[in-house]
């Protein structure tokens, strides 16, 4: 059967962006999934971005994030740019500061789209583009004692 851009769930939401957030406090899949809910889309992309226990060849014994002012607006512009170049029906990113273990969600974000193709790349875009334009910084300490900062994210 054709698709046919005719029909009103083909085209983005009036409003799609449902949730931005940066956060000290533990990120949930569900809630980020809940939000970008939406009877015209046929495809959920979901990105969920945890603290593993190594980088760089070496073990990961501690690792922090932390963030500039800005980083909410930078995320929103981000946000903005997704919605602006795919029909998004839910949009939803939510970062996580401040000290976490191994195991933990440092980052969780979903796009709804009409199409699985369409949600798929614009996940990608949304958590590429956060990941190098919004000013969020990676503190890891190594268990041989060094460290080492990772810009945006």
């Amino acid at each position: 059967m054709a698709r046919t851009q005719d029909h009103p769930g083909e085209q983005a939401a009036a409003d799609p962006i449902r949730l931005l957030a940066i956060r000290e406090s533990a990120l949930s899949v569900d809630e980020v999934f809940r939000a970008v809910g939406d009877d015209a889309a046929g495809g959920i992309a979901l990105f969920v971005g945890t603290v593993r226990n190594h980088d760089g060849g070496q073990d990961v014994g501690a690792l922090g994030y932390s963030c500039h002012p800005s980083a909410e607006d930078e995320l929103r512009r981000v946000a903005e740019k997704v919605v602006a170049d795919f029909p998004v029906r839910g949009l939803a990113a939510v970062h996580r500061v401040g000290e976490l273990e191994v195991g933990d969600l440092a980052v969780v974000v979903a796009v709804a789209c009409p199409h699985r193709a369409e949600a798929f790349a614009a996940c990608r875009k949304l958590i590429d583009d956060l990941k190098h334009e919004v000013p969020i910084w990676k503190h890891q300490r190594f268990s041989d004692g060094t460290e080492e900062w990772v810009g945006a994210c």
